[in-house]
């Protein structure tokens, strides 16, 4: 089910997840709009991707930023004519502490990015798919595994991913009548600078420091892959991908 030249954006490519599934499109043959904060590492996708780096746009852009989402958009549509899926991976954490102990700013910087920007990034979306020809499109939301269940002292991750889920659901349904199609893919421990302190240890539910198993973010890339590539007469609305021995089935 090949891409036949269809047309995406990712945020937050020029790392880990977003730079995984950055170059899966590009390879099945997309015209990729790279979106994030550093110029260079969205350049360094872009090199990394070969003679189908070609067909990839080097936008750095601010998800929580109305006005550089919009000049995405519309440097998008500019260059390619149109929007096929836009993949809303740009997330942010702050490190892990007691509730009580968390900053304001640290709480809303959180929100901005992993609230906020999905919600900008949707808006300008169903703008642009709503009004082409063909009409419609694919929105797919990274939410995590932490929009099922929360590791300690998590508070601004998790609220943020459980909300992405409750956006999900409310794009899937809005974009009906646009024949704009939205999914989730929950993504554990996929081998990235995020999740580097897992393989080191990391805070258990009981109070314990457990290192934890990760998986090559080339599988999650291939999961995003498959739900893009879907007819917009079908759509996963939520698939969960995770190392396997990870703890989920049985946190807590």
């Amino acid at each position: 089910m090949r891409s036949h030249n269809k047309v995406a954006i990712v945020t937050g490519a020029g790392t880990g997840i977003g730079k995984s599934v950055s170059l899966a499109l590009l390879e099945d043959g997309y015209r990729v709009t790279l979106a994030g904060r550093r110029r260079e590492l969205l350049e360094q996708t872009a090199a990394e991707a070969g003679p189908a780096g070609a067909r990839a746009l080097v936008v750095p852009a601010d998800v929580t930023d109305p006005e550089s989402v919009r000049i995405l958009f519309a440097r998008t549509k500019e260059a390619f004519g149109r929007l096929d899926l836009l993949f809303n991976n740009a997330g942010t954490n702050v490190p892990a502490m007691p509730l009580e102990d968390l900053s304001y700013e640290q709480w809303k910087s959180v929100v901005d990015v992993n609230l906020t920007g999905t919600f900008l990034c949707t808006q300008e979306a169903f703008r642009l798919m709503k009004g082409q020809d063909p009409r419609g499109g694919r929105i797919i939301n990274n939410g995590s595994i932490s929009a099922q269940a929360p590791r300690p002292n998590s508070a601004p991750y998790t609220a943020t991913k459980h909300a992405i889920t409750g956006l999900t659901k409310s794009t899937s349904l809005d974009g009906r009548k646009y024949d704009i199609a939205c999914g989730q893919i929950d993504i554990g421990n996929a081998a990235s600078e995020m999740t580097a302190r897992m393989a080191r240890g990391v805070e258990q539910a009981d109070g314990s420091v457990k290192p934890e198993p990760r998986m090559d973010p080339r599988h999650v890339a291939g999961a995003v892959l498959y739900m893009a590539n879907l007819p917009l007469e079908a759509n996963i609305q939520f698939m969960t991908i995770m190392a396997t021995k990870m703890p989920l089935i049985g946190r807590g």
